[in-house]
């Protein structure tokens, strides 16, 4: 291993965390490259729980170089509230390193997040209303500030001003809102938290850079999920940003050709957050006991999840889209004592077949699963080598590979790090 990615190949709240955990402890570095603080991956180690959003896992470890990337989107107050949870439990962040390219969420960004998602009424996006899209549309309108703005400070309060104003505009005179920011004020809370995170500060796409032509172990731990890219994914139902391999290169400043394996983390089933088509979709007894069994709720929300059965459909385009040269098949053991489990291996649309994953979204909601059965396994817990696995969840895991084009490294038989086998 030298430069390894690990993405979400689904909607997200695959159990990356776990896969993200483990590789972690034997890393140099690890980088979150995009997103921001409306992700969560929550981490068990040593029976203690820590729940992330901005600060990599790999800061666990001692000795292991953490950093935010230029692509990731930063509320001062949010990470500072992590770091000092971090602290209380006794873990170091002095291997912290945060982008100075990195944009800054504001006040207004998350006020206007919550405005227009309630602006828009029944057609609402189902964001976290942490202010992340309005923050990247201030970056992409090239009106964002940035971390390294706050060394400039002439240029941070002009950048300050300017914005308040105008975000003071909008929100009284587009959407009727009543909530109105002082920018003093809003200099004074900012300058603070960004005092205490200017230590942090680094142009970390040089440490990334120099960690990988030394040899040294880099993880791109991803966020959300390949349904969730701005791009690629279930349009508008998405984030503001890159869960693909391609957004890691822009995300953390690193070419592609320095990447070696990109790993892409599905369940043996499938979720989603918030509303959008959903094929394999379960409204039945089977959809809720999947939901309660594998604990499908929200890090960061506690929202519950939708639940369905494995779409090889969205897994063959997640390994064509990212190049995917493995897959991490989690929480197979959720479907333990289910007596025939089903995979959809295509969708039908107008009673033609299709194979390939649509882009409209309207095309989408038309779609039927076509299924394939197999048959179950029982408790797959104690397990810990694959070959002590049932042949029927050995045969599950095959299907997979052999329907969505990658091959399975690794096999999660519950939640604990310990339970996550490679296969043979």
């Amino acid at each position: 291993m030298s430069a390894k990615v690990i993405i979400g190949a689904q909607w997200g709240d695959e159990g990356k965390a776990k896969i993200i955990d483990i590789l972690s402890e034997q890393s140099d570095v690890v980088v979150r490259s995009q997103g921001g603080n409306n992700a969560g991956h929550t981490v068990t180690v040593n029976g203690e729980v820590y729940k992330f959003h901005l600060v990599p896992s790999g800061i666990l470890y001692p000795g292991t170089t953490c950093v935010v990337g230029n692509g990731v989107v930063i509320d001062p107050k949010g990470i500072l509230e992590e770091i000092a949870l971090l602290h209380n439990k006794g873990i170091s962040t002095e291997n912290l390193r945060i982008s100075l390219r990195a944009h800054i969420v504001m006040p207004y960004h998350k006020t206007l997040d919550g405005i227009k998602e309630e602006y828009r009424g029944n057609s609402d996006i189902g964001t976290t209303k942490k202010g992340i899209g309005p923050c990247y549309m201030d970056k992409a309108e090239r009106s964002g500030i940035r971390m390294c703005d706050y060394l400039n400070p002439e240029i941070f309060e002009a950048k300050v001003r300017e914005n308040v104003e105008l975000k003071n505009s909008i929100i009284k005179n587009v959407y009727n809102g009543d909530v109105q920011f002082d920018a003093d004020q809003v200099l004074e809370e900012y300058r603070g938290y960004l005092k205490q995170l200017e230590p942090y500060f680094a142009d970390t796409t040089v440490i990334v850079y120099d960690a990988i032509k030394e040899g040294k172990k880099v993880l791109f731990e991803g966020a959300q999920g390949t349904l969730l890219d701005i791009d690629l994914g279930t349009y508008p139902y998405v984030t503001s940003s890159h869960p693909v391999t391609g957004g890691v290169c822009v995300g953390a400043g690193v070419g592609p050709t320095l990447i070696d394996d990109c790993i892409g983390v599905m369940k043996g089933y499938v979720t989603r957050v918030g509303k959008g088509p959903f094929p394999t979709e379960l409204f039945d007894e089977m959809g809720e006991q999947i939901r309660n069994v594998g604990h499908e709720f929200g890090t960061t929300t506690g929202r519950p999840r939708r639940t369905g059965w494995f779409d090889a459909v969205i897994g063959k385009f997640a390994v064509r889209t990212s190049g995917l040269t493995a897959i991490a098949l989690n929480k197979i053991d959720v479907l333990a004592d289910i007596d025939k489990v089903k995979i959809c291996v295509a969708y039908k649309k107008d009673g033609a077949l299709v194979k390939e994953f649509p882009a409209s979204l309207e095309d989408l909601a038309k779609c039927e699963p076509v299924y394939e059965e197999m048959d179950g396994w029982g408790d797959i817990t104690n397990i810990r080598s694959y070959s002590e696995l049932p042949e029927t969840a050995k045969a599950y895991v095959k299907r997979v590979e052999e329907l969505c084009g990658a091959k399975v490294t690794m096999v999660g038989v519950g939640p604990n790090r310990d339970q996550n086998i490679y296969v043979d």
